[in-house]
């Protein structure tokens, strides 16, 4: 087996556990809860399904206005080069599927670099586009985490989702200072990451010269792009980066309208403040690297954090609904845009982008 075709079996391997894990642990939410003959009576009668079109649509929003930040990110950073709203969001789309099979969504980042690049900007640039994106994303939660904590506070029960949003939210805040320090110090953050390089290389898998000389140069390579990004949105990029920000307030608030608008097509209060604090925990606890696209953790999470809301009849109900429309309807556009561009929805590598380069 050559190594694309290890690159291949090892994307569908994650396309698979993702879609069992999710599946699987929607089933037992379903079971535990709710008595499977009146599944039927509450599809056919008790569901007000334009509330479900309404979250649907919302859904399809955040496409759109994710496509809208991109564009205006990638266009205040290379301004020889101007992507349209229809492009950005085409390409939105299509990083979709791999961010939904990889944990934190972290396969997305280079499908949407590489074909930033494809579209004619450089690949600083499009690099300098997408960690911007990721820095705004950072942000938004470091200021909404403490608000949703307080209209949480005297709801989590549940162990193990306290648990999990304790762990989530050290992990994040480690994950910010690290940022802070990269930008801060990239000289060091690169003996740091090639110093852990060599490490690992040692314990895991023995590698000859060249290949660890490729690794080394690929993280000094990142680190600069990196580097070099935040740099320009502090200077350069500032109104850009502000206007990204008011989008990426715009586009996480209406994903987070989604579950309101289920809860109110299952015939319950839509609880809309407090769904909007239980989607930023749970961003916190999905954004940890555990199963490929969060698959299990999510339906747990989910489950328990609005379980304390509209209590446990209708939760399978409603982390079913949830996840077909946040998940696999985003897997199912991903999968169909990055078949029209790649030919093959498990052929994208990082090496498209090198050879690219």
């Amino acid at each position: 087996m050559n190594k694309e075709e290890k690159k291949s079996k090892k994307i569908r391997i994650s396309i698979i556990a993702s879609l069992i894990l999710s599946i699987t642990f929607i089933v037992v939410i379903l079971k535990f809860t709710i008595d499977p003959s009146e599944l039927e009576n509450i599809f056919l009668e008790r569901i007000r399904y334009e509330f479900i079109i309404v979250a649907v649509l919302l859904n399809i929003c955040t496409w759109f206005l994710w496509g809208a930040r991109l564009k205006v990110l990638s266009n205040a950073v290379d301004k020889n080069v101007k992507i349209s709203w229809c492009e950005s969001t085409k390409i939105v789309i299509a990083n979709l599927f791999l961010a939904g099979i990889t944990p934190s969504m972290a396969g997305g980042e280079p499908v949407r670099i590489h074909l930033l690049n494809k579209d004619g900007m450089s690949l600083g640039g499009a690099t300098a586009s997408v960690l911007g994106e990721r820095l705004i994303d950072a942000i938004f939660i470091l200021v909404c985490v403490p608000l949703a904590l307080f209209i949480f506070k005297d709801r989590v029960g549940i162990g193990f989702i306290s648990l999990g949003l304790s762990i989530g939210i050290v992990v994040f805040i480690v994950g910010v200072l690290l940022f802070l320090y990269a930008i801060k110090k990239p000289d060091k953050t690169k003996a740091f990451l090639i110093f852990l390089e060599g490490k690992l290389s040692r314990i895991f898998k023995k590698r000859d010269k060249s290949e660890s000389t490729k690794i080394v140069q690929r993280i000094n390579r990142e680190v600069d792009n990196f580097h070099n990004s935040m740099v320009f949105f502090a200077k350069e990029g500032k109104k850009a980066f502000l206007l990204g920000g008011i989008i990426t307030v715009l586009m996480w608030s209406t994903g987070f309208m989604i579950p309101s608008m289920i809860l109110l097509g299952l015939g319950l209060p839509p609880f809309f403040i407090e769904s909007y604090a239980a989607q930023v925990l749970l961003l916190v606890i999905i954004m940890m690297p555990t199963t490929p696209g969060s698959a299990g953790v999510t339906e747990l999470g989910a489950g328990g954090l609005y379980m304390v809301l509209i209590g446990s009849s209708l939760i399978g109900v409603f982390v079913l609904l949830f996840r077909f429309i946040t998940y696999h309807m985003n897997l199912i556009a991903g999968a169909i845009f990055q078949y029209r561009i790649f030919k093959s929805v498990a052929s994208f590598s990082l090496d498209m982008i090198k050879k690219k380069k």
